[in-house]
């Protein structure tokens, strides 16, 4: 039986473009037009995923993430016209997976769905070793190669990497990062994740003209970019 998605949103175009992406995507759909339609739902058809709007009639959407997330492990995908940064990070700390930018491209948030699922499938079991395209990032003995050749990083790299490669595909806001890696006893600031970003990224990165392996969610966090 296909996985089901439960689709929230006031909007009967949006919900209807939903359905048709995700059921051509060979998801089975259940929607809700408010919160208390999206609790209910949670509740009864058991979804392995939400696509949330946050722009509820009769509650914010950031309201009833905690809510939702008390279901169990279900992937909660915020898909908002909102996009302060203070609004993102809020929801990305009360249990959001994700967030996508209204207007999107269907294509990205099927993606972005796929990540978040993927991850989901993973939670249970400890992940050694994260591929990402010609990238191998053996978590536990810190060592990372491309196309096979081991790269030197230092210390502070393979601690910001390793947050990243265990959250890859998703957004890690800086405070996520930063409590990680510099925690309490140091004095962690962004300037100091930015330069270890940049210098990670001239590691990671082969020459020639692709992509950055770590993509910046401006005034939110990083994210370590995956396959699809």
């Amino acid at each position: 039986m296909p996985a089901k998605i439960l689709v929230v949103d006031d909007d009967a175009a949006i919900r209807r473009l939903l359905r048709t992406t995700l059921i051509r995507a060979d998801y089975t759909v259940v929607e809700a037009e408010d919160a208390k339609t999206a609790l209910r739902q949670a509740a009864v058809e058991h979804p392995i995923a939400i696509l949330l709007d946050l722009g509820l009639p009769d509650r914010d959407g950031l309201a009833i993430i905690p809510q939702l997330r008390a279901h169990g492990d279900i992937v909660i995908l915020v898909v908002s016209a909102r996009d302060a940064v203070d609004e993102k990070v809020t929801a990305l700390d009360l249990g959001a997976d994700d967030f996508v930018t209204k207007p999107f491209d269907t294509e990205e948030l099927l993606a972005r769905l796929r990540v978040a699922l993927r991850h989901q499938g993973s939670s249970g079991t400890t992940q050694k070793i994260v591929r990402r395209g010609d990238l191998s990032i053996d978590l536990d003995r810190r060592i990372v190669c491309r196309d096979g050749e081991e790269l030197h990083l230092t210390r502070k790299e393979h601690e910001v990497l390793r947050v990243l490669a265990r959250h890859i595909g998703r957004v890690v806001t800086h405070e996520r990062v930063l409590a990680a890696c510099w925690g309490a006893d140091e004095d962690p600031r962004v300037e100091y994740l930015r330069i270890v970003i940049r210098n990670l990224r001239q590691k990671l990165e082969a020459p020639g003209p692709v992509g950055s392996v770590i993509a910046n969610e401006l005034g939110v966090g990083y994210r370590l970019r995956s396959d699809h």
